[in-house]
């Protein structure tokens, strides 16, 4: 049996602490179980310079989602070689998976990690004015740890 290309597409959505959509774009899934979601989906903003890298309109980026993990994983690929340029990890909410969409609500905690393994911790100050409680703190925290430790381990997602 075949799956019709429209099963394949999925929604992104990106909310805020509040629950509103703050950005929202279309991808591709690549796999999916009952706690995970991998997707495929292309930056769609102008080209600009980003931490040791320049992100470019057309780059792959392979994300993955869980359900269970208080962080999502970006793999960014270059569009004109396929080169892995990075990692961008987002501290977030576990995900939610509904029928189509894929959602979660951003910490601004973010981790990057470039290729040769250096991790750079990005928006602290935005996280800490967050106004949250002190369990999604320690949540949020512990997800960063997790996030570090699979990257020192130099075991990240493709």
């Amino acid at each position: 049996m075949k799956t019709s290309e429209a099963v394949l597409r999925i929604k992104v959505q990106k909310k805020n602490t509040a629950g509103e959509v703050t950005y929202e774009y279309e991808g591709q899934i690549l796999e999916r179980n009952e706690n995970f979601l991998k997707l495929e989906a292309f930056f769609d903003r102008d080209d600009r310079p980003f931490q040791d890298i320049v992100l470019k309109k057309g780059d792959r980026f392979v994300e993955f989602y869980y359900s269970d993990r208080w962080y999502n994983i970006f793999t960014i690929h270059d569009k004109d070689d396929g080169q892995i340029k990075g990692w961008y990890c987002n501290i977030s909410m576990p995900a939610v998976f509904g029928d189509g969409v894929v959602s979660y609500i951003d910490l601004a905690l973010d981790l990057w990690v470039s290729t040769n393994g250096r991790q750079t911790v990005l928006d602290e100050d935005e996280f800490r004015n967050l106004m949250l409680s002190d369990e999604m703190i320690s949540d949020a925290l512990n997800g960063l740890n997790d996030l570090k430790l699979l990257f020192e381990r130099k075991n990240p997602p493709v």
